[in-house]
């Protein structure tokens, strides 16, 4: 009887695997669902909610992200964050800080005060100067679009003045336009004049900005150190735990930056010096920490031998595991912040909208 029972439990347990797994698919939801669902999700004084969804979820199509509810949620939260969901959001004082940004510029550069004055003083394409086009200026894409006009007019504008112009960011995401124009290969929109100016679009601020948040790998187990990345760079949360670690394993107070090399220099900074430092117990000569180092843009960079040896090292000084992301010690710089901001207060306010957009998902 034993052996009968147990044949025949064998046999249903057989049935019901062969059941399970003939079970069909859960169906991806449809895109006529995913844009319900991000204009549901949208904050309520949005408007043209219908418009906002299309071009979010046709960022999500063109670059093969997942439209879960974790990443529209992300999305929303940056967005509502950097400009509460305007395409082109006004910046107060706009004109002042642009007249102060290019005098530093032409002081740094060299250029006479006087000449960089006359030259503002030259008609532009629509009648007014550049001077007062630039005092009445409100967005930064206005601002953007005065600047082009005006390295393209004005005399020997592109020798002198290429370069000048102080708009680095913008869009609804507030995306880095050299980034954008890094990323514009699959871009799959028709490019209306240039990239830069894409990005001043609800679409192409939205396309940029949602690859620039969401288009690399991660090992992270919390949306913050995106949030965090997105404000200081690609896996600066994932370096700067990886600096923390340094410290423990040295002895040392290295800043958390996220920065593990000099970009566009040879010589050793703070971090590679501290890693140097180590050599002996790493085994490593200065070459392959260089090397290694190097790797720090990207997600293989934890697969490395200095990697895992430093964690190794720090986790024995310490006496247990420490974290693998920590909120990089950044302070934010920018002509439009008035204020001391950091990149940890960045990331925990758009994690609060993240939260309450999160809780709207699930009906709470």
């Amino acid at each position: 009887m034993h052996c009968k029972s147990l044949i025949t439990i064998l046999a249903a347990l057989l049935l019901l695997a062969g059941c399970a797994s003939q079970a069909p698919r859960q169906a991806a939801p449809k895109p006529a669902q995913v844009k319900a669902q991000i204009v549901r999700l949208l904050p309520a004084r949005t408007l043209d909610r219908e418009g906002w969804a299309n071009d979010i979820y046709t960022a999500f199509e063109a670059q093969k992200i997942p439209a879960t509810t974790q990443n529209v949620c992300s999305v929303l939260a940056v967005t509502e964050q950097e400009s509460t969901f305007q395409a082109d959001p006004v910046v107060p004082g706009l004109g002042k800080i642009a007249r102060d940004e290019i005098d530093r510029r032409a002081a740094k550069a060299h250029i006479p005060n006087l000449l960089v004055r006359g030259a503002l003083q030259v008609s532009s394409t629509n009648g007014k100067s550049y001077s007062d086009r630039l005092n009445a200026a409100r967005s930064e894409k206005e601002l953007s679009a005065i600047f082009d006009d005006f390295i393209g007019r004005v005399p020997m504008g592109k020798s002198l003045f290429d370069g000048f112009n102080p708009v680095h960011t913008g869009g609804p995401m507030q995306v880095s336009i050299a980034f954008a124009e890094q990323q514009a290969r699959s871009y799959p929109y028709a490019v209306d004049g240039s990239i830069r100016r894409e990005v001043f679009s609800r679409r192409g601020g939205m396309y940029f900005g949602i690859a620039h948040l969401l288009g690399y790998p991660v090992n992270y187990r919390q949306p913050l150190y995106r949030f965090a990345d997105f404000n200081a760079g690609w896996y600066a949360s994932r370096n700067a735990a990886f600096q923390a670690a340094l410290n423990r394993a040295t002895g040392g107070s290295l800043a958390l930056d996220g920065d593990l090399i000099r970009h566009g220099s040879i010589m050793p900074g703070t971090t590679e010096l501290a890693v140097r430092s180590l050599g002996k117990r790493l085994d490593m000569r200065n070459t392959t920490i260089r090397d290694q180092l190097e790797l720090g843009d990207s997600l293989e960079f934890e697969d490395s031998k200095l990697y895992k040896r430093v964690f190794e090292l720090a986790q024995k000084a310490q006496g247990k595991s420490l974290p693998k992301a920590v909120l990089p010690g950044i302070e934010l710089q920018s002509p439009k912040i008035t204020r001391k901001l950091t990149t940890a207060w960045f990331a925990k306010r758009v994690d609060e909208r993240y939260q309450r957009c999160m809780k709207r998902a699930s009906g709470g």
